[in-house]
């Protein structure tokens, strides 16, 4: 039996067309579920090591050691003691997620901003790979939400929180931030990989940043980094977030001849996924864009231009929103439900989901949908739109008409996710 991602699934199906994009919210998630992911890709025959058909032969190894930072974390280092079992010996994962893993310490730590549970799993991380020689082999997990869940240490929390705090009114790119936290970290911008030589690391990437830029997953731990202490200075500056302690990222070749990544997951797998399930159920996909970074209402626009009938839309990003402080419940993707609403873009053919692929967009809601079912909630509870997007309450409007999804933390982490469903003649069931 397949396992299923929506918990509420039944309850918000209530349409020919609600159950249909539920279905290609379904197979998204599916395709980027950490341990079938880890599973598939990570293949072990014998004393061969196969990732995406690159072999290693561990009998070459002294010692197999696993880290890991991020909301996948957890879950992928529970799958890859399925795959390597007593091989590995030792390691640490730092979490949102409580796993029991059997040779992998594990830690729950704290996103968006770091914490003391964060620095104590990094002293940790920082024991285990810096022991490490030229006949060791690090497998270093790295997924969304590690830039917050890696701290070097007390300096890099204190400065990392500050950081966040600031950030957060700019309505930045993922890219902005990350540069400045490469280096505020020993960690980040390739400093693990500096800090673990010269032993090889193999990197698992299960990336959450829009596009290809897999660096910036983490802050990029395991990959040389291009910036500088003058790039992460201007992005500062121009953005007026206040002092920082900058320090400088590996530039030596030497640290990184021995690293490898594989990217096991991004939000184009997601995507593809969901475009070929649309297709399955017999609608043209279209795939809008994976690197969605624009203002709220531009995205909005571009994923309701290419609307017709039989027709499914589809885009991943981080759509741009400026959050006040004192912002009520509920994240990006509740309030482009919200937008959706206000600017009048539902008709009785469509339906439309935006959603967080970690189950948690700034709630315990990972997103909700929206159809003229929703309106209608709206007109019969005599709600003001207009009022909730301005209090940046979007939580609290969808909780009341009954319309959220409800996934629970999902373990994967690859950008927000949008669906647009089109198909006439839908009826209640």
């Amino acid at each position: 039996m397949q396992k299923s991602f929506i918990k509420n699934f039944d309850f918000l199906a209530i349409s020919e067309n609600r159950r249909l994009a539920l279905g290609i919210m379904e197979a998204g998630l599916r395709a980027i579920d950490t341990e079938e992911v880890i599973l598939k890709s990570v293949l072990l025959d014998g004393d061969i090591l196969s990732i995406q058909g690159e072999r290693f032969n561990l009998s070459l190894f002294e010692k197999i050691k696993v880290v890991g930072f991020g909301k996948s974390s957890p879950e992928a280092a529970l799958a890859l003691e399925k795959v390597l079992g007593s091989r590995i010996s030792g390691g640490v994962v730092v979490g949102l997620s409580q796993v029991d893993c059997k040779y992998i310490e594990t830690f729950v730590g704290t996103h968006p901003k770091p914490s003391e549970v964060n620095v104590l799993a990094g002293k940790r991380i920082y024991e285990i790979i810096k022991n490490s020689g030229e006949k060791d082999l690090i497998i270093v997990l790295v997924s969304g939400g590690g830039s917050a869940l890696l701290c070097s240490g007390e300096d890099e929390y204190l400065q990392g929180s500050k950081l966040y705090d600031a950030f957060l009114g700019t309505g930045g790119t993922i890219t902005e931030i990350n540069t400045v936290r490469k280096h505020l970290s020993s960690f980040k911008g390739g400093g693990l990989a500096k800090i673990a030589y010269p032993a090889t690391i193999v990197g698992l990437i299960f990336s959450d940043v829009p596009g290809d830029v897999f660096k910036d997953v983490a802050s990029g731990p395991t990959y040389k980094d291009e910036t500088t202490v003058a790039d992460a200075e201007n992005i500062i500056t121009e953005n007026n977030l206040g002092e920082f302690n900058l320090i400088e990222t590996p530039k030596e070749y030497k640290y990184f001849e021995k690293v490898r990544n594989f990217v096991l997951v991004s939000n184009k797998i997601a995507v593809e996924a969901m475009a070929e399930k649309a297709q399955e159920f017999g609608f043209q996909a279209e795939i809008v864009s994976t690197d969605l970074y624009d203002e709220v209402g531009d995205a909005l626009q571009k994923i309701f231009s290419f609307r017709t009938d039989n027709t499914v839309v589809l885009a991943a990003g981080e759509p741009r929103i400026t959050v006040p402080k004192d912002a009520g419940k509920g994240g990006r993707n509740l309030h482009m439900g919200l937008s959706v609403i206000k600017e009048k873009y539902i008709d009785e053919d469509s339906v439309f989901i935006s959603f967080a692929s970690d189950g948690i967009d700034n709630s315990d809601a990972a997103g909700a949908i929206v159809d003229t079912d929703t309106i209608r909630g709206e007109r019969d509870l005599n709600l003001d739109v207009n009022d909730y997007l301005e209090r940046f309450d979007s939580y609290s409007f969808f909780h009341k008409i009954k319309d959220l999804i409800i996934t629970n933390k999902t373990g994967a982490n690859v950008s927000d996710l949008m669906i647009l469903l089109t198909k006439k003649h839908q009826k209640h069931e």
